[in-house]
């Protein structure tokens, strides 16, 4: 039987995209330095990956999410790096002075970064400067759950770096821990893979600060993996900011693995990018386990800006919340997938989940899909989601006490964000992005 035109369409793209992602991945191996091989690692990535294709909107996962834009453009890793201390000065948080790791096209720099204000017994730094870990870290290292996705599983082949964060038993960091995140291409258009693996052993704890930057409209691509364990009674407060430049394709990765009575609370926001995906996994491994997420969204003209989390309990007694909000003008593009999955040992559970939009704009786009799976007869859930306007009627109330209405709008807009960054624990970047919504128009 002969092929219709459209479905020798559809083959050639197919085609297209198997050759694309073999090509990414060709480019990524060829970036990986001697001194971090890890071949097992690296060799399961790269099976997995020979099995897949480039993402489509056939895809459910990736069904509101076009990445075709990407097949036209040849990406190539980074070459000498002219990031300097001017280029980075205002993303330094005056908290986290002597605990900052500076990342540039996915390299740790050791110029650039101040390790000198830690506590006895924490490593943080490149693991390319510590050998003798590896054998050690393969145990964590890219083999949290999740790891069966066509973009962690890049990552996994090809990063040149990976940011390390390891605290002994007992160990509380007092000082916020900052990583930020700079790309900078040099005339080709980048890819960059960031990484990094952050290790709480029992009773520790630590917050920490994740900062992706860039004022380019250059192209990009940023393919970030973030990987955080949680032992027994451990804590992390984890901060993720999104603030790349106008020609980025950011897909992001943050994986947590928390055990009995760890307790894990994040806070992602999102400004940047031409295209942003945030995939936001945790799975909660032992009993009365507690996980808080918290997320931002706020774009404007063309961008899109993706969501998908997906919290796995299954032990009793745990506890999980989470709000996602977006704030959405011009014709920009929100999705959000939340998936919150509660197994047949989870009884006793609390999970809640809800996603609420603001949309500024006729043309702006939003959908939402919160989404519980529960197997548990013996817990209390709950999700939902809203999807609204400014309401005249609140504009008019702020009008009649003498504020102009463009005021009036920012008030409403800074109001309805300030409920998420509000959760982000480090008074300087709170204020910073408190500042860049308070300009929202």
């Amino acid at each position: 039987m002969a092929s219709s035109v459209s479905d020798v369409s559809v083959l050639r793209t197919a085609d297209q995209r198997d050759a694309y992602l073999k090509g990414l991945v060709q480019i990524a191996q060829a970036a990986v330095p001697e001194s971090l091989v890890l071949a097992e690692v690296r060799s399961r990535a790269a099976s997995f990956l020979n099995e897949q294709t480039f993402p489509s909107t056939r895809q459910e996962d990736w069904r509101f999410t076009d990445l075709s834009a990407m097949l036209g453009i040849d990406f190539a890793t980074a070459g000498e790096s002219f990031v300097t201390e001017a280029d980075i000065a205002e993303l330094r948080l005056s908290e986290t002075a002597g605990a900052q790791v500076v990342v540039v096209n996915g390299r740790v720099s050791r110029e650039l970064s101040q390790l000198h204000g830690l506590s006895e017994g924490a490593i943080v730094g490149s693991l390319g400067d510590r050998p003798e870990l590896q054998s050690q870290l393969a145990e964590r290292l890219a083999q949290a759950s999740g790891n069966h996705e066509v973009f962690t599983a890049l990552n996994t082949v090809g990063f040149a770096d990976a940011v390390v964060v390891w605290l002994p038993r007992n160990q509380v960091v007092e000082t916020p821990i900052q990583i930020i995140y700079v790309s900078q291409a040099q005339g080709d258009s980048l890819f960059v893979q960031p990484r990094c693996l952050v290790v709480a052993e029992s009773g520790s704890a630590l917050t920490l600060v994740e900062d992706y930057w860039g004022d380019s409209t250059a192209t990009h691509f940023t393919n970030a993996v973030t990987e955080l364990w949680l032992d027994a009674n451990a804590q992390i407060t984890h901060s993720r900011i999104e603030r790349e430049g106008a020609g980025t394709f950011h897909i992001g990765k943050t994986v947590v693995t928390q055990a009995r009575d760890s307790q894990y609370i994040g806070t992602a926001a999102g400004f940047g990018a031409k295209l942003a995906r945030h995939n936001w996994e945790v799975y909660q491994t032992g009993e009365q386990t507690t996980t808080r997420l918290y997320g931002l969204a706020a774009i404007a003209d063309t961008q899109q800006a993706d969501t998908h989390s997906l919290v796995a309990l299954s032990h009793p007694h745990g506890i999980m919340e989470q709000e996602h909000k977006a704030i959405v003008d011009g014709r920009a593009h929100s999705v959000f997938n939340g998936r919150v999955a509660v197994a047949q040992k989870a009884q006793l559970t609390s999970a809640s989940q809800l996603n609420r939009n603001l949309l500024l704009s006729d043309q702006a786009r939003v959908d939402t899909k919160p989404q519980l799976e529960i197997v548990a007869d013996n817990v209390k859930c709950a999700h939902g989601a809203t999807v609204s306007q400014l309401q005249s009627d609140e504009i008019f109330y702020l009008q009649s006490r003498g504020i102009s209405a463009p005021q009036a709008q920012r008030l409403l807009i800074y109001a309805f964000a300030m409920e998420i960054l509000d959760r982000i624990p480090v008074e300087t970047l709170r204020s910073r992005l408190a500042a860049t919504i308070a300009q929202w128009s």
